[in-house]
C-alpha cells in the first residue's frame, strides 16, 4: 500500500505545474526584514512590528563582567554566536550599498538600517578593547538541552571572548567587515557614527591580523555550531577589502595585493560563499576595484581574483569546469542541513555581478562559453522565484509569503505561546514536552523567516523536529535583502561602478569654508571644474585649494572631511582623517596645495584637525 501511495504521490506531482504566478518582490522584502526584528535580543524599541516578541537576554554578559545586552539571535535558539551574525551584517550593508535606490522606492531603507544598526551597537559593545573582542554569548549545548522562549532563559548567558592570548583573526575579521561594510551605510545619514564604525573596524583588523589563530580554537563550544573550516584568510582578505572601500586607504589594497596569493585569494576557486567561507564575497570586491579602475599597479593580481569570481559564477550558472549540484527543480544544492544559505548568498553575487557587467559593458566568459549579464541576472531570479513557490511542491519556503509556506518552523519562541499572552514561565525541558511535541502550526508566525529548505531532490517535511529543513537563519535572509530590493526596483539605469549618488547640488560656484577655529592659519576654498552625465546622474569634479595663510610654515597638517562619496586625490588617508601626501610634507607661507575629488552631491565638509608652525 505504502508503494502504490507513494506511486500515486510521484503521478499527481508529475501533473502538478510549477507556481508561474509573477512574484510580489516588494513584499517578500518588507517580509524578510520583519524576521530580523524576530531575532532581536535586548531590549526591544518603541518602533518594534513584531509585537509577540518581548524584551530578553537582559543579564547577557554580566557574569562575564561586561554588558553584552543587544544583537541577534542567530537561528531557531537563543545562543548570540559572533561569526554568523557578523556575516549577516556586513550582507545586510552590502546590500543596502548596492540597491540603496531601490531600498528607498519600496520604503523599506529605514528598516533595513535599523536592522545593520541593532546589530552593530552590539558589536560596539563587544569590542571592549582594541584587542579584546566578546564573541558568543551563552552555550550551545546548554542552550540546545532547552526548548524556552527568549523571555525564559534560565541558561548560561556568560561572555566568551577573544584576546591576544585567545586570538581569534577569522571571528575578529569578520566583525571588522561588518563595522567597515556599516560605516558605510551610515556615512550620510549619521557621519559620527560612521566614524565610531570605522575606527572600531580599523582596530579590530589590526587585532586579527596581528595575533593570528582561528577562533574555535578559543571559543571552543562554537566549534560544534559554527566552526571555521576555512580558517581566517578569506576573513583578512574580505576585511582588508570592505576596510579599502569604506577608507580609501591604499594601504588595504595593497594588503589585498600583496597577500593575494598566500592567502588564496587568487587561487582557491570556490563553488559555495558562506558564513564560513568568503573568498567567493572578496573575488568579487576585489573583481569590482579592478572594473572601477582602482586596481593600478595591481592590476595583474586583481586579475586573477576576478578569474576566481568568474568561475564561481560559472560553477552556480553549471557553465564551468566544476559546476554546482542543482535539484531536479532548479535549485542550487550543497547540503541537507540548511541549504538555502548557499542558495541566497550565490544569487545575491550574482545578481550584483550582473550590474556590474551590466556598468562595464562587460561579459562573463564561462568555459562553455560566453555569459551575458542577463543570463546572470536570471540565475539569480531563479532562485528566488524556487524559494518563493516556483517549485515542484509549490511551496514557499518563506515563512508568511504565499498561501503554502512552513508552519511548523523549528524555532523557540514562534513555537511557544507569546510572553505577552502567556507569561507564565516555561521551564527548560517543559517546553520539548508542551510545544515542541505538538503537530500544530506555530502560535506566532515566523513572519519572513527563510528556513532551510528542501533536500537535494526537492523533498521537504514540515516538521519542528526536522531542524535540517525547517530552522531558519539571519545569514539566509541577509543577502535576499539586496535581490528582492532589486527586483523589486528594477536597475533604473544607474552606473553600478560609480559610487551611489545624491541628489545634485546646487550650483554654487566657489564654495568657501571657514577654518574649523579663527586661529587656524589655513583658509580652504572648494569649486566645481567640470561636471558630466552617466547613466542619468550628473557627477562632480571638485578642486579644494588648502592656503597657508600666515607668515610661517605649517607642518602635521591634519585635516577632517566628511560627506565624501567618491574617490580622492592629492591627499593620503592616515586613520579617522588626511594628511598631505609625504612629497608635499609641510605648506609654506602664503603657499597652496590642491586636492581633487569626484562625487555626485554638495562639496564634501572640509576642516582642519590640528597642525605645527614652525
Amino acid at each position: 500500500m505504502a508503494n502504490l501511495i507513494s506511486m500515486a504521490s510521484l503521478l499527481l506531482l508529475c501533473f502538478i505545474p510549477f507556481s508561474a504566478a509573477a512574484h510580489d518582490y516588494g513584499s517578500a522584502l518588507t517580509k524578510s526584514l520583519l524576521f530580523f526584528e524576530a531575532q532581536r535580543s535586548g531590549i526591544l524599541p518603541r518602533n518594534q512590528r513584531v509585537s509577540w516578541r518581548s524584551h530578553s537576554g537582559l543579564q547577557d554578559g554580566k557574569a562575564s563582567g561586561v554588558d553584552l545586552v543587544g544583537g541577534y539571535y542567530d537561528a531557531g535558539d537563543n545562543v548570540k554566536f559572533g561569526l554568523p551574525m557578523a556575516f549577516t551584517v556586513t550582507m545586510m550593508s552590502w546590500s543596502i550599498l548596492e540597491y540603496r535606490a531601490q531600498l528607498v522606492a519600496s520604503g523599506e531603507l529605514g528598516h533595513a538600517m535599523d536592522a545593520v544598526k541593532w546589530g552593530t551597537d552590539y558589536f560596539i559593545k563587544a569590542h571592549t578593547e582594541p584587542n579584546v573582542l566578546y564573541g558568543e554569548v551563552g552555550d550551545g549545548n546548554t542552550d540546545h538541552y532547552c526548548w524556552q522562549r527568549p523571555e525564559d532563559m534560565t541558561t548560561d548567558r556568560r561572555g566568551y571572548r577573544l584576546d591576544p592570548s585567545n586570538p581569534g583573526s577569522d571571528l575578529a575579521g569578520e566583525t571588522a567587515a561588518a563595522m567597515a561594510a556599516a560605516s558605510l551605510v551610515f556615512r550620510r545619514s549619521n557621519p559620527a557614527y560612521a566614524n565610531k564604525l570605522l575606527t572600531h573596524a580599523y582596530q579590530l583588523f589590526d587585532f586579527a591580523d596581528k595575533y593570528r589563530g582561528k577562533y574555535d580554537s578559543s571559543i571552543t563550544g562554537a566549534r560544534k555550531y559554527y566552526p571555521s573550516v576555512s580558517g581566517y584568510n578569506d576573513e583578512l582578505l574580505w576585511a582588508a577589502a570592505w576596510l579599502y572601500q569604506a577608507s580609501n586607504n591604499q594601504y588595504y589594497l595593497k594588503y589585498l595585493a600583496d597577500n593575494g596569493d598566500s592567502m588564496g585569494g587568487t587561487g582557491w576557486s570556490m563553488t559555495e560563499f558562506s558564513w564560513d567561507v568568503k573568498y567567493a564575497g572578496v573575488q568579487t570586491l576585489v573583481a569590482k576595484f579592478l572594473m572601477q579602475g582602482k586596481a593600478g599597479a595591481y592590476a595583474p593580481v586583481f586579475r586573477r581574483y576576478q578569474d576566481k569570481a568568474e568561475a564561481f559564477l560559472c560553477s552556480c550558472l553549471r557553465k564551468g569546469n566544476r559546476n554546482v549540484q542543482v535539484t531536479p527543480g532548479g535549485l542550487i544544492f550543497r547540503q541537507r542541513w540548511n541549504n538555502m544559505q548557499f542558495v541566497t548568498t550565490a544569487s545575491f553575487v550574482a545578481t550584483v555581478y550582473s550590474d556590474y557587467l551590466t556598468s562595464s559593458a562587460g561579459s562573463l566568459k564561462c568555459p562553455a562559453g560566453f555569459v551575458q549579464p542577463s543570463e546572470l541576472l536570471a540565475f539569480a531570479k531563479s532562485q528566488v522565484d524556487y524559494i518563493l513557490g516556483d517549485n515542484p511542491r509549490a511551496t514557499s519556503y518563506m515563512v508568511g509569503y504565499g498561501n503554502n509556506f512552513p508552519r511548523r518552523v523549528h524555532h523557540r519562541g514562534s513555537s511557544i505561546i507569546a510572553y505577552k499572552f502567556d507569561s507564565k514561565f516555561v521551564g527548560c525541558r517543559e517546553g520539548y514536552a508542551t510545544w515542541f511535541s505538538k503537530k500544530s502550526s506555530d502560535p506566532n508566525v515566523l513572519i519572513g523567516a527563510l528556513v532551510g529548505g528542501p533536500d537535494a531532490y526537492d523533498n521537504f517535511a514540515d516538521e519542528r523536529d526536522n531542524y535540517e529543513q525547517t530552522e531558519p537563519a539571519t545569514y539566509n535572509n541577509a543577502p535576499l535583502l539586496g535581490i528582492l530590493a532589486r527586483f523589486h526596483g528594477g536597475h533604473s539605469g544607474y552606473n553600478q561602478l560609480l559610487p551611489v549618488a545624491l541628489p545634485p547640488p546646487p550650483k554654487s560656484n566657489p564654495i568657501p569654508q571657514k577654518p574649523s577655529s579663527s586661529s587656524s592659519p589655513v583658509v580652504i576654498l572648494q569649486r566645481i571644474t567640470s561636471s558630466w552625465k552617466a547613466k542619468g546622474r550628473v557627477y562632480y569634479r571638485y578642486s579644494s585649494v588648502l592656503t597657508n595663510k600666515s607668515s610661517k610654515t605649517v607642518r602635521n597638517l591634519r585635516l577632517s572631511i566628511s560627506n565624501l562619496y567618491g574617490p580622492l586625490w592629492g591627499l593620503t588617508k592616515s586613520g579617522n582623517s588626511y594628511t598631505l601626501p609625504k612629497w608635499v610634507g609641510s605648506l609654506g607661507p602664503q603657499k597652496s596645495v590642491e586636492f581633487v575629488y569626484i562625487h555626485s552631491a554638495s562639496a564634501a565638509s572640509v576642516s582642519v584637525l590640528g597642525y605645527n608652525l614652525g
